[in-house]
């Protein structure tokens, strides 16, 4: 197993790699030992262009881990048609992934995304606001939200 941190405009996001993926991307608050190995290495240099503007897409392969078939579907139609400034609801992304998954089974899915950002659970928006979300620092989810919609150009930025 390997680990790695990166300091970000959303706070420090933490990746792990197992067996040839990325099993995991989270948020950390206490500095950990790093072991990174050239996978993690890469993982790490994605994101690190993504938040710098120079990437809008990554390529590193990742393992989802223990999921349904269903929230396989939803999350890799996910990962693989809502580009970067783009969004979908969750009851578009339920119809679009052909399940039968409902939109509020869609907000749960989100939410037990093991690798956020590389699979963009943030572009996922309720009908009528942001919805919720789980990542960023403890009780900081929708300002991550937000600040990840609007660095990609999908929210216009807050007036004041």
């Amino acid at each position: 197993m390997s680990f790695g941190m990166l300091s970000t405009p959303v706070g420090t996001l933490g990746v792990t790699g197992e067996g040839g993926a990325i099993t995991r991307v989270e948020w950390v608050r206490d500095a950990r030992e790093q072991d990174v190995d050239a996978l993690v290495a890469d993982a790490l240099a994605q994101l690190e262009a993504y938040f710098a503007g120079e990437r809008h897409r990554f390529d590193v392969p990742f393992d989802l881990g223990a999921q349904s078939e269903g929230a396989r579907a939803v999350l890799m139609t996910l990962h693989d048609t809502v580009e970067f400034g783009d969004s979908i609801t969750y009851g578009d992304l339920a119809a679009r992934s052909g399940t039968d998954i409902p939109a509020r089974g869609i907000g749960t899915i989100m939410g037990a995304n093991p690798v956020p950002i590389i699979v963009p659970c943030h572009r996922v928006l309720a009908s009528d606001g942001l919805g919720g979300y789980s990542g960023g620092a403890p009780g900081q989810g929708l300002v991550t939200k937000r600040a990840l919609l609007e660095f990609e150009g999908a929210l216009p930025a807050p007036l004041f």
